[in-house]
């Protein structure tokens, strides 16, 4: 009998539902609530109308392009960049593509960077001066064959 009355109050509390004290909103509640909150965009949202002029002018000069820039990100220079894009084989979705940029002659300018004052952007200079004389002379001290 003292086993049965230590048992019964224990099964009891288990199913009784008591509200939160501390002022706290249930979990439910809080998914609620964040459906209202507002998604902010990321990424760029819109290509810089200047941007947009130096896209048009390399499409117009590769022939994809037949109208006179105008900085618009419209539906013919978008149907343009997609068609150029289409025939190197590149995604035509998002745009656009960096790799299409960078064929157009349009790919990121380094010149204002910090290491570039004084900087020549010419080809780099060959892997080795050394003169073939001595080229040689290291090659058959070392028994490689040429």
């Amino acid at each position: 009998m003292i086993s049965a009355a230590l048992i019964a109050p224990s099964a009891y509390a288990s199913h009784v539902h008591r509200p939160p004290t501390s002022g706290q909103i249930s979990s439910s509640h809080k998914h609620a609530h964040s459906k209202h909150r507002s998604h902010r965009a990321r990424g760029q949202q819109a290509i810089d109308p200047e941007r947009v002029t130096q896209i048009q002018q390399a499409l117009i000069r590769e022939h994809y392009l037949n109208s006179e820039p105008n900085g618009k990100w419209d539906a013919t220079t978008i149907a343009a960049m997609q068609k150029y894009q289409a025939d190197h084989g590149w995604q035509t979705k998002l745009m656009p593509d960096s790799r299409a940029l960078m064929n157009l002659g349009l790919g990121p300018d380094y010149s204002g960077a910090i290491n570039a004052k004084g900087s020549t952007f010419a080809a780099p200079p060959p892997s080795s001066t050394a003169p073939s004389s001595q080229i040689a002379g290291f090659a058959a001290a070392s028994g490689v064959k040429q």
